[in-house]
């Protein structure tokens, strides 16, 4: 089984950002697989939208470390571990922009990033970039389109409805060839389907605590997204999927352990990382909850 964590990057663990680098260098040697950033613009005072099917927005959100240069600290000081995005809300950012970022930490970190991207969620966000929320589905897709040109051919071009990169010069590729894989979140039909179509990977969610028979439903999730696959002549079995356990406040570390085992053993999914923003306002005790979890779950 392979275990990651989110990178602190929140809340209170965000004010103590001087110890990225250590949390990172450490938990590798501890034997984590994996590193995860997420992405928050901002939180709105007043929310159209709230966070996860409520009307409010987790305090934690109101303090947010950015996540390129959070992984380019993690890349400086790791050898090993996968480095990822859970998500990057793609329609956010300029495509030439993105891919140079990624880019960057794709070449920094060795060919280990895992690149994983969404829509979003918070109008505000949308409006903060000066971007419609409207045909979020339809952006992203273009801009997939365009990090694919920009990553595969030199000189580089693309042109759609809603985004456009110039014809460029573009030698620096990633160290992954053809390019890094597309991970993709999502839950709703339409993103499912579309991981199918295009998609190198799944990012789903496991809440801790959270409903019993949760592994059951992915699969049911899971198989949408292979028979999208199979309906665009694609093999479903290279489709991978790294599932994302977000653990609430006050949770005892042996239910966290308990729940990915359970899941694990419900789907056969044998990639995981652990987000534990809630769990501890501290980056040592984020530390010690994780190497905990290691030792349980290795």
């Amino acid at each position: 089984m392979k275990i990651g964590f989110s990178l602190p990057q929140h809340g209170s663990q965000a004010r103590q950002g001087a110890q990225v680098a250590r949390f990172a260098a450490e938990i590798e040697k501890a034997g984590a697989d994996s590193l995860w950033v997420g992405e928050r613009l901002l939180a709105a005072v007043n929310p159209t939208i709230g966070y996860a099917g409520k009307d409010t927005i987790p305090d934690e959100f109101n303090a947010v470390l950015d996540p390129f240069l959070l992984l380019g600290v993690a890349a400086a000081v790791t050898e090993r571990v996968r480095l990822g995005t859970n998500v990057l809300v793609a329609p956010l950012h300029r495509p030439a922009q993105l891919a140079r970022s990624l880019t960057t930490l794709d070449v920094m970190s060795g060919g280990r990033l895992v690149p994983g991207f969404g829509i979003g969620w918070s109008p505000e966000e949308y409006e903060a970039a000066q971007v419609p929320f409207t045909h979020r589905g339809a952006r992203l897709d273009e801009t997939l389109d365009a990090l694919e040109a920009i990553w595969t051919t030199d000189p580089a071009s693309y042109e759609g409805t809603f985004v456009t990169v110039p014809a460029h010069r573009s030698e620096l590729k990633p160290v992954q060839r053809p390019r890094p894989p597309i991970w993709l979140g999502a839950f709703n039909p339409a993103g499912l389907a579309r991981i199918g179509q295009r998609g190198d990977g799944w990012l789903p969610v496991v809440p801790v605590p959270g409903p019993p028979g949760w592994g059951k439903q992915l699969l049911k999730l899971r198989a949408l997204v292979d028979q999208a696959a199979e309906a665009a002549g694609r093999d479903p079995g290279a489709i991978g999927t790294i599932v994302r356990v977000n653990v609430a406040a006050g949770t005892d570390p042996a239910l966290i352990a308990d729940t990915i085992e359970q899941v694990a053993a419900d789907t056969g999914f044998d990639d995981f990382f652990i987000d534990l923003m809630y769990v501890t306002d501290s980056v040592n005790g984020m530390f010690d909850t994780a190497a905990g979890l290691l030792d349980r779950l290795r």
